[in-house]
């Protein structure tokens, strides 16, 4: 194993924007902060720089469909910056595939990329040169093929055989017959084995975890750091990182007043054909017990949708605090792509108020309309603008505000796997200026006796209860007065059952322990 502990873990810096343009302006500091952590790390084969990554070559789908589109996938993410969410849907789409197959490419995929980092320390194992030398789409054969052997219940000869046929059509006979005995070498040991190597071979049990549950070094860190910084014992961290693992399970929001979640699990039944229930975070959901929500009647006129239960909880929370006085204007300050904003409309239209949907990239903006599409005429109105200009521009002028704050995305690893390669942590550190300034707009957009909900889709401290308080510490010297609600009451209020960390002032879920993205919220109330 002292071969991989030498490989590169240079990362390509896909970047999950949230569109706000003063993070783009960032982008030469940004380019800087990522090749200095590239230069720093370089002990672990984790990932790599893919540069100009060479094409698969692929004239068609050949024999094995499921396959080639799992490939194609994988070489969009790796090579284009492409997104598995976004990219894999096409794809199954335009190969026609049918159902089994399409499942076989989607557990391919995801599989793939949620273990990139295991399959990279293995692989270093297996081969003769740095993972920098190998070609783009052959490693993205070998991980392809690793995962059928070691994550899978695909038997060996069938897992390399396929693997190695491809690999002759998209990057010919001589990557064919190396991506063979790569695959041998992987497969004459169990996964329990490889575990053991690595356990081993790793300097410390930071890199032993990064490697065994494939995660970055630094994210292993920064989770260890934000479960104890939650009061959550250090010994969770292995559970926490193999949740991130895991296929999150698909999670529908019955839009308040458009559908109720008993109606949407009737509805689910009867199209998905697998029996639903109700979940337990939220009560506006329902845990699809399998099956396309396409095909849902009220998903697809947008009455309901799918949405993280946790996302749902922090809408319900800030919408569901108690007010004094007026309670007619609301603003989700940063709506793309529109998920918590129609939930916040369908319950603003039921208590007549409005809602003011900001998203300042358009193509997102976009989406935020998709999703209001069934809420009534004059509820919600969409805008493209900077949120961070609100507070000088309506100072004192919402009830309520939901601030989604752009974030690195740690606490969604489970549903965007490739993003824990993309990440550093330059990028939480400039993003963190970002976070800040929206909360300290949104506090001075509200009025006094108003509440804003501060959330991220991140565990993370600095983008989390330091950011509240980084925020807290300006407003104060701006003379503008807050109180800090106990966000875990507010959850029980509301949640069917209680979240695992309900007794905190600030509410942080978990993948592990509440079965949510690992969502942060915060709700505020300004007092002067």
């Amino acid at each position: 194993m002292a071969r991989a502990s030498r490989r590169g873990q240079g990362r390509e810096r896909g970047r999950h924007e949230r569109g706000h343009a003063g993070a783009q302006r960032r982008g030469q500091g940004r380019e800087r902060g990522r090749q200095d952590d590239r230069a720093r790390r370089s002990k672990s084969p984790a990932g790599r720089d893919r540069g100009s990554a060479a094409t698969t070559g692929r004239a068609g789908h050949g024999k094995d469909p499921a396959r080639q589109v799992a490939l194609d996938a994988l070489t969009a993410v790796s090579r284009d910056g492409a997104y598995a969410n976004l990219v894999l849907p096409p794809l199954l789409d335009a190969g026609g595939l049918e159902r089994r197959d399409a499942a076989l490419a989607t557990a391919l995929t995801y599989g793939t990329l949620r273990l990139q980092g295991r399959y990279d320390a293995i692989i270093a194992v297996c081969v003769d040169r740095p993972l920098e030398r190998i070609d783009a789409v052959v490693l993205d054969l070998l991980r392809l093929g690793a995962h059928q052997l070691l994550g899978m219940r695909v038997p060996s000869h069938a897992a390399v055989s396929a693997t190695v046929d491809l690999a002759t059509t998209a990057a010919g006979r001589g990557a064919a017959t190396f991506v063979n005995a790569v695959l041998r070498r992987i497969a004459g040991r169990t996964l329990q084995a490889w575990i053991a190597e690595l356990r081993e071979s790793a300097g410390d049990e930071t890199q032993a975890l990064a490697w065994v549950e494939s995660h970055p070094v630094w994210v292993v860190k920064a989770l260890r750091q934000a479960l104890i910084a939650n009061g959550r014992p250090d010994e969770e961290l292995g559970a926490l990182l193999a949740a991130d693992n895991e296929d999150p399970q698909v999670v529908l929001c019955a839009r308040p007043g458009l559908i109720a979640p008993e109606h949407l699990a009737r509805q689910a039944a009867a199209a998905c054909g697998h029996e639903p229930r109700l979940g337990d975070i939220s009560p506006v959901s329902v845990l699809l017990g399998g099956g396309d929500p396409g095909r849902i009647g009220a998903v697809r006129d947008s009455r309901a949708a799918v949405e993280d239960e946790g996302s749902q909880l922090v809408a319900l929370m800030l919408a569901q605090e108690r007010l004094e006085g007026r309670d007619e204007r609301w603003l989700d300050m940063c709506a793309g792509p529109g998920g918590k904003a129609a939930l916040l409309a369908s319950v603003a239209a039921q208590r007549g108020a409005r809602v003011v949907a900001n998203e300042i990239a358009p193509h997102r903006a976009d989406l935020v309309r998709g999703a209001l599409r069934a809420i009534a005429s004059g509820v919600a109105e969409v805008r493209c603008h900077d949120g961070r200009r609100y507070g000088h521009e309506e100072p004192g002028h919402y009830d309520r505000i939901l601030v989604d704050a752009p974030c690195s995305g740690l606490g969604s690893l489970r549903r965007r796997p490739e993003a824990r390669w993309r990440r550093s942590q330059a990028d939480v550190a400039e993003l963190a200026d970002l976070q800040r300034e929206l909360l300290a707009s949104a506090m001075a957009a509200v009025r006094v006796g108003g509440v804003v909900a501060y959330v991220t889709c991140s565990p993370h401290v600095l983008e989390t209860s330091l950011a509240v308080r980084d925020a807290l510490r300006r407003l104060e010297r701006g003379g503008i007065g807050v109180e800090v609600l106990h966000a875990g009451d507010a959850a029980t209020r509301i949640a069917p059952r209680p979240p695992a960390g309900a007794e905190a002032q600030m509410l942080q879920l978990w993948p592990h322990t509440d079965s949510t993205d690992a969502m942060f919220c915060a709700l505020l109330r300004r007092t002067s």
